[in-house]
């Protein structure tokens, strides 16, 4: 074999490798945006209503969980998601003020003996012990349970003495698959798994309102 010959051979040889790694690289990165699209989470509407006595959240989330997390719920292991909810008084001269803060668990279980997935709601201001809502339902499908924690509809996140009409305020929403509630393996095992991360906030600012 000539000098020119095998030169040409070893070309193709290493761009033959190169071809191949960057075919690896591309069904990696399909299949890593495939994990991270199963637990991406979008609000597909959002309204705060001001009224006369409170303040109030609609919404509606879309998600869909990963097939790691529906294995987890089907082995047992129940999931809570959490939505939060905080209004901020703004203050240039320093940080802004939390005024109000509520939260809400829905804590979600396959039961296997009735085959029917079961959810647990709870809500009520995070700052006061001992009030507030809860909820219990069950569930035929898993959908119908996700279509439960997907709507939120008309929640009092702050009443009227909490709001000055004169001042401006921020509005921060959270919503999260506590993975800190897990069981302590499953913690450890999702750290840093995309298939884990369901997670969105949403920020809105509130202007003074205009004296009539």
């Amino acid at each position: 074999m000539t000098t020119t010959a095998f030169s040409m051979l070893f070309s193709r040889s290493v761009l033959l490798e190169r071809a191949m790694r960057w075919l690896m690289a591309v069904c990696l990165l399909g299949f890593c945006l495939l994990a991270k699209a199963q637990s991406a989470v979008e609000l597909s509407a959002f309204e705060l209503e001001r009224g006369s006595d409170e303040l109030s959240l609609t919404a509606q989330l879309q998600f869909e969980l990963s097939n790691t997390v529906e294995e987890a719920l089907l082995k047992g292991i129940p999931m809570v998601f959490v939505a939060e909810t905080e209004l901020l008084r703004e203050r240039w001269y320093w940080y802004d003020k939390t005024v109000a803060l509520s939260t809400r668990q829905f804590r979600l279980a396959f039961q296997p003996l009735t085959r029917r997935w079961r959810l647990n709601i709870s809500s009520g201001a995070a700052n006061v012990t001992g009030q507030g809502l809860a909820l219990n339902q069950s569930f035929d499908t898993l959908q119908q349970a996700l279509a439960t924690i997907k709507r939120i509809s008309r929640w009092r996140v702050a009443g009227a003495s909490e709001l000055d009409p004169a001042l401006r305020y921020r509005f921060e929403f959270r919503f999260r698959l506590d993975l800190g509630q897990l069981p302590r393996p499953f913690q450890i095992g999702a750290i840093g798994q995309s298939e884990w991360d369901v997670f969105v906030t949403r920020s809105e600012l509130l202007a003074p309102e205009v004296a009539k």
